[in-house]
């Protein structure tokens, strides 16, 4: 089952979200520049309302739940409605993809980063940022996740989780950045990024199929 019920109910108070922690959202973005490729075709799968796609400049993505699916349109995003296990895309047809705050909440996340693996060109980069479940922050929501209408629904994993079904799959040269390293009331600047990981709460790995 999809998990897009409280997108499609709560879309405006997903995008509270990064109004409320601004500089939260700016440090994630700064992180995932990081691991980037600088040109190339590139598609975000569970685009959401586009605020990772915008300004990283990726004109495609797909995504599940209608209502963000429209923010992201009004956005200037090209969204194609579908699930990132059964992408409606062709193989080898991207040269990078990016997946943000988007595998907790895959219900099948093998079969998620194997249809990445597809879609990518030999050599094309897959890049994903999500909350590390071992982090501070990744610990605090999991005993809070209950309070949350979207985290009570999302599946954590840590960076070794991840890494494991991408070597798996047969993704190589993996590289990791980290940042926010402090609670998130307490972040009043852009936060720093570090290459690896285990201090940070939100990892980035880039990936190369």
């Amino acid at each position: 089952m999809v998990r897009t019920k409280p997108f499609e109910e709560h879309s405006l108070l997903y995008e509270g979200w990064f109004e409320k922690n601004r500089f939260v959202y700016e440090s994630e973005l700064v992180a995932v520049k990081t691991r980037l490729p600088a040109s190339g075709k590139g598609v975000e799968i569970g685009v959401g309302s586009g605020r990772f796609a915008v300004p990283l400049g990726i004109k495609v993505g797909v995504e599940p739940a209608v209502a963000m699916r429209e923010i992201a349109k009004g956005r200037g995003i090209g969204v194609i409605g579908g699930t990132a296990e059964a992408l409606p895309l062709k193989e080898c047809s991207f040269d990078f993809a990016l997946m943000v705050t988007a595998v907790c909440f895959f219900d099948e996340p093998e079969t998620a980063l194997q249809e990445a693996y597809r879609v990518l060109k030999p050599n094309g980069s897959l890049v994903i940022g999500f909350v590390d479940k071992e982090s501070f922050i990744g610990r605090l929501y999991m005993k809070r996740r209950h309070e949350s209408l979207f985290y009570d629904i999302a599946t954590f994993f840590s960076v070794d989780e991840v890494a494991g079904y991408l070597r798996g799959i047969g993704f190589r040269d993996l590289e990791f950045s980290q940042t926010i390293f402090h609670p998130l009331k307490e972040i009043t600047n852009i936060e720093p990024v570090k290459d690896g990981y285990g201090e940070g709460s939100f990892v980035v790995i880039q990936a190369k199929r």
